[in-house]
């Protein structure tokens, strides 16, 4: 063992190569012969042992201080092993207490965390329990928002505009004036049409004047032309006798003169009755002369209408150069000031009105059970300490994707299925207040009542 420490050290100072030699052979006691120690007697061993004793003393003289000076350092290493030793015992019997601690406190900590996960444990299936119990029997969605009517405002005349009378989000009531319009071009024309039906009755009341003088002209106008061709006739039968007479006469009673004027008579007076015929004629539709000035009455009672149109379109315009509110509602998207030329029929602004709904986009899935009249509970996340209720008014006949501007055609293609939602109309009863004005647009959450 010695010389293994030795080796493992290297040689160790005040010690010679010959010392090192004697001192383990005086260790090991010599050498040992195991034939001598077994046969030979014991003078051989004394005699062997005396004269290594006697060379160790020789060799004890001649190093005497050497060999303390290496016993002192080799004590020295003995002691660093030592404490070597003992320091390395101390870590491991640490490390051993560290662990016999560790378990201990993983002991006591064991009924804590278990008792932690049975909590969680309890809570989640009480969660569970709670969200069962309260959605049992109720339909919700997100996907809803506030809904009214918009009444979109634009002038009727065109016109520049000479003053504002509202404000952005001003409330209106029906009847209020939103802004005025220039109206002299309009009062012009106003006169103008008036003084163009003033003119179209005098034209109207002179023709019924002359209708009732026709109903009276015409009758006796008719008469007179009867008359006239009796009268004819009679002549016509006086000359047709002077002629006779002066054609039976002999000659010398008469003369060719008197011949040729009695038939000359004779023709005028045939005449005369044609011309009579002619009259009578021309005067015997007499309903029909009435019902001509009759007609031109009604055309110019025509005209008078259109004058009297002409002067009501007039004070339209007149009276359409004040913008005023349809309806009850906030003024919103102005975009109109004193000074800008309006054309008619532009936009100018919105009138957002009183009636405020709830428009829910549900799951196809979701309708089963849902009818109209049944109680809705309605959160408002623009107001979450507003509680509102209401009911269901109606459910669209059709899906929201149906009434898009390019709904899908599902006969072209691959198909994939997506569940489609519907617009379920719910009418606010109660909840709404006053200083809390409730936007269109905003979201909400309204929960049906199934049940």
């Amino acid at each position: 063992m010695r010389d293994n420490d030795d080796d493992a050290f290297g040689p160790r100072p005040g010690r010679g190569r010959s010392g090192t030699r004697r001192r383990d052979y005086l260790d090991i006691g010599g050498p040992r012969d195991d034939g001598d120690d077994r046969d030979g007697d014991g003078s051989a061993s004394q005699g062997r042992r005396a004269e290594g004793e006697r060379a160790e003393s020789g060799d004890r003289k001649s190093g005497d201080g050497k060999s303390d000076r290496g016993k002192s350092d080799r004590g020295q290493s003995d002691q660093d092993k030592a404490g070597a030793d003992t320091s390395g015992g101390d870590k491991g019997s640490d490390q051993a207490d560290g662990e016999q601690e560790g378990q201990e406190r993983r002991k006591k900590r064991r009924p804590l965390v278990l008792g932690i996960a049975a909590v969680v444990i309890l809570l989640l299936i009480g969660g569970g329990v709670y969200y069962w119990l309260t959605t049992r029997g109720k339909a919700s969605t997100d996907d809803a928002y506030t809904d009214g009517n918009i009444v979109t405002i634009a002038p009727q005349v065109s016109g520049q505009v000479v003053s504002l009378d509202i404000t952005d989000n001003q409330f209106v009531h029906k009847g209020d004036p939103l802004f005025h319009i220039d109206d002299r071009q309009y009062v012009f024309n106003q006169e103008q049409a008036q003084g163009q039906l003033d003119t179209t009755k005098a034209q109207a009341a002179s023709q019924k004047l002359g209708v009732e003088i026709a109903r009276k002209n015409f009758p006796a106008a008719l008469e007179l032309a009867k008359a006239n061709l009796e009268s004819a006739k009679a002549n016509l039968q006086l000359q047709q006798a002077n002629y006779d007479r002066q054609k039976s006469l002999p000659k010398l009673a008469t003369t060719q003169q008197e011949v040729d004027t009695t038939a000359a008579n004779l023709a005028q007076a045939k005449a005369q009755v044609e011309q009579a015929q002619a009259r009578v004629i021309q005067a015997e539709p007499v309903k029909q002369n009435i019902g001509q000035s009759e007609d031109q009455v009604s055309q110019i009672e025509g005209q008078l209408e259109q004058a009297q149109g002409r002067l009501d379109q007039a004070k339209l315009n007149v009276e359409w150069t004040v913008v005023r509110a349809p309806q009850d509602g906030w003024v919103t998207r102005r975009n109109v000031n004193a000074g800008n030329y309006v054309s008619s029929g532009q936009q100018v602004l919105s009138l957002v009105t009183t009636d405020v709904w709830v428009t829910a986009n549900y799951k196809e899935t979701e309708l089963d059970g849902m009818r109209p009249g049944q109680k809705v509970a309605i959160t408002v996340d623009a107001y979450p300490d507003l509680d509102l209720h209401g009911h269901i008014d109606s459910i669209q006949r059709g899906s929201g994707s149906k009434f898009s501007a390019f709904p899908a055609e599902n006969a072209t293609g691959n198909f994939i299925k997506i569940v489609q939602r519907v617009p379920v109309k719910i009418v606010i009863d109660s909840g709404l207040k006053p200083e809390e004005p409730l936007p269109l647009g905003i979201s909400v959450e309204p929960t049906v009542m199934l049940k």
